[in-house]
């Protein structure tokens, strides 16, 4: 399990003695946001080092989930924290099954800060991945849980969560967050 460092902590900081390395995030709309990842083959330290970077880097966002693709990593791993302190990876999942029946939910991405927009997703997922040792692994998921899984998936086939709006709410969206970053 990963450690959890002070949720005020700066880039950089050591608490109980762990460095927290803050990843840059991609911003919207940098074109490397729309790739699909490559799975993962290699389970070692290198894949444990970076879904701690995502962690550390989705917590300093601050966000509840955060991909590979996300800070530049062309590789399917996710990290999500519904609540603190319950942090869950997933390497290379993938929807198993979804359910018909649809729930709305008000959705946003660490790569485009500030702006957010309500989409429909299935209710209920079952969602097939690996764990960090390699090991198959299936979850049965619904609500937030459920929402998160098809965000990230999405995000990891390089399909950007505004891209499940219509073009009228898009477009808007877009303008606003541009009217955000230009102060």
């Amino acid at each position: 399990m990963l450690r959890c460092p002070h949720s005020d902590a700066v880039a950089g900081e050591t608490h109980d003695d762990i460095a927290m390395p803050v990843r840059p995030i991609l911003s919207f709309p940098d074109p490397r946001l729309r790739l699909p990842a490559p799975p993962v083959t290699r389970f070692d330290a290198d894949l444990r080092a970076l879904a701690e970077d995502l962690l550390d880097t989705m917590r300093a966002a601050p966000g509840i989930g955060i991909t590979a693709p996300h800070i530049g990593v062309l590789s399917r791993l996710v990290v999500l924290e519904l609540s603190p302190g319950e942090v869950r990876i997933y390497v290379n999942p993938e929807l198993d099954q979804v359910s018909r029946d649809t729930i709305r939910h008000t959705e946003g991405s660490v790569s485009m800060p500030g702006v957010t927009d309500e989409l429909e997703r299935h209710a209920h997922v079952r969602v097939r991945y690996q764990d960090l040792e390699g090991r198959e692994q299936r979850e049965d998921a619904d609500g937030l849980l459920s929402v998160c899984h098809q965000h990230e998936i999405d995000q990891l086939d390089g399909v950007f969560w505004i891209d499940r709006l219509s073009r009228l709410k898009r477009d808007r969206l877009i303008a606003r967050y541009n009217k955000l970053r230009r102060g």
